[in-house]
């Protein structure tokens, strides 16, 4: 196998030795903190989160808890990985490491497809936003405008987007703080005009469980979707002036946090409100704050949704861009993505990655029941099978660095490996819950079928490379390479 590529003050030896990556090391600790906050906090939660409650009641807390618990594992995993070996392409490298370079080919590639193709949603969705506040410009022009801006924002130096992702992230953290305290103190009847509600609303109307177990696991899949978006956070690590550092803090202070704001507000929403009140499409965030008196809810969340469409466009543009470079880096892309500006900044690689954003932005303008619904479904569960070869790696992965390179562990997977077991068995639960429901079944098997296709292009390029070296070179693809 060829040699993994070296990282921002790393190398691919994770004993820290080497040459550095051509990217700029301009990311601070306060914006990768941030970004692990800020990145799952969008418009799953402020406006998603009501699907969920309609299907599982009250019982949407114990939803969450199941599907953050088992981000949080993920994560945890990602997190021991990146602070042993930290990389630009992340989860992308070390499954090269632990499995060969069809793994890595394979989810750098659908992890890239999958931010290009989301990145058409949140910009579309923004721009409906912004359309409402200034309909004289169509939406069309808006998209174009946030586009371009966030484009010209990722050309430049890298820490344009830590401070646009930390101030993005800033408000979001402060609107979910802002709703648990003014939450709380309604639900003891503090504040003005309101009384304390007790626990009628998670008693009555069916009861904690109203569709029973059943809705709790329903809800699971209307919501495990919604923590996508932690893993930029270890691509962003190796543009820090200590990565292994800084992946470790910003996991350590991301997970638990999160895991609160998420399980925290679904627990004051279904306090305060009947579930039954909730409507698939209709965010509960606004219910509640129309309920307890706060003037001008709906345009409050609207802002707050806003910035959330256009942190994660902002988000997704970097991690697709990072993504693509380290696969060019490892030879997995065309070589012309490696150009690096003075700055540090992987220019080629930004515009290819907005250049297919475009595309998908005007096939979601243009066809968004058709092609580009077609397009949304092949990445609707790819986020299971990147975080399932996250998993896998790790346990091909911990063994070798606990007895290559034991000094790097510095950050560790908890109950290793029983709780990456649960988590990869977890993972395949979901799955089938995907292939027993109706309305997840198309997307299941169109990103299967995404999947199947970029593993028959990685298994050519391994036979074509195969036959190149001829019958007495060894295997770059048995999954032997060195993990330190």
């Amino acid at each position: 196998m060829h040699d993994a590529p070296t990282t921002a003050g790393k190398t691919s030896s994770g004993e820290g030795a080497g040459e550095r990556e051509p990217l700029s090391a301009g990311l601070k600790q306060r914006h990768l903190t941030m970004l692990g906050l800020g990145g799952v906090i969008g418009a799953g939660l402020f406006v998603g989160s009501g699907a969920g409650i309609a299907v599982a009641g009250p019982g949407i807390v114990l939803s969450y808890l199941i599907a953050g618990g088992l981000a949080m594992l993920v994560m945890r995993m990602l997190g021991e990985m990146s602070a042993a070996m930290p990389a630009s392409g992340a989860f992308s490298v070390h499954a090269e490491r632990a499995l060969g370079r069809w793994a890595g080919f394979s989810v750098g590639w659908l992890y890239w497809f999958l931010l290009v193709v989301v990145l058409a949603v949140e910009a579309t969705g923004a721009a409906q936003i912004a359309c409402g506040w200034v309909p004289a410009v169509p939406q069309w022009g808006w998209v174009l405008i946030f586009m371009v801006v966030f484009t010209v924002a990722n050309l430049a130096a890298v820490k344009n987007f830590g401070e646009f992702e930390f101030w993005f992230a800033t408000l979001k953290v402060t609107a979910i703080v802002l709703f648990l305290v003014l939450g709380l103190l309604a639900v003891f009847g503090v504040l003005p005009d309101t009384d304390p509600v007790g626990l009628a609303n998670l008693t009555g109307h069916g009861g904690l469980l109203p569709h029973g177990w059943a809705g709790v696991v329903s809800g699971v899949l209307a919501v495990v979707f919604a923590f996508g978006g932690l893993e930029v956070v270890t691509i962003a690590a190796a543009e820090s002036d200590d990565p292994a550092r800084a992946v470790g803090r910003a996991v350590r202070s991301a997970v638990w946090r999160i895991l609160f704001f998420y399980v925290g507000s679904m627990l004051v929403i279904v306090t305060l409100l009947p579930w039954s009140s909730m409507r698939p499409g209709k965010s509960p965030y606004v219910a509640v704050l129309d309920g307890i008196g706060v003037p001008g809810a709906g345009q409050i969340m609207n802002i707050v949704v806003f910035v959330a469409l256009l942190s994660a466009l902002n988000a997704n543009l970097y991690g697709s861009s990072r993504m693509v470079f380290s696969l060019a880096e490892r030879g997995e892309a065309p070589r012309a993505l490696l150009k690096v500006s003075g700055g540090g900044v992987p220019r080629r690689a930004v515009l290819a990655s907005v250049a297919f954003g475009f595309v998908s932005v005007l096939l979601n303008l243009k066809w968004p029941d058709s092609v580009f619904l077609y397009m949304l479904n092949s990445v609707g569960a790819v986020l299971l099978f990147v975080w399932g070869l996250i998993a896998v790696s790790q346990l091909r992965l911990r063994p070798r660095i606990e007895r290559e390179a034991p000094g790097t562990l510095t950050l560790r997977m908890w109950a290793f490996p029983y709780l990456t077991w649960l988590a990869l068995v977890a993972m395949a639960g979901v799955l089938v819950l995907m292939l027993t429901d109706d309305a997840a079944r198309p997307q299941l098997l169109w990103s299967a079928g995404a999947t199947a296709a970029v593993l028959a292009v990685a298994g050519l390029r391994a036979l074509r490379a195969r036959r190149s070296r001829g019958p007495a070179s060894p295997s770059a693809d048995d999954g032997s390479a060195e993990a330190c």
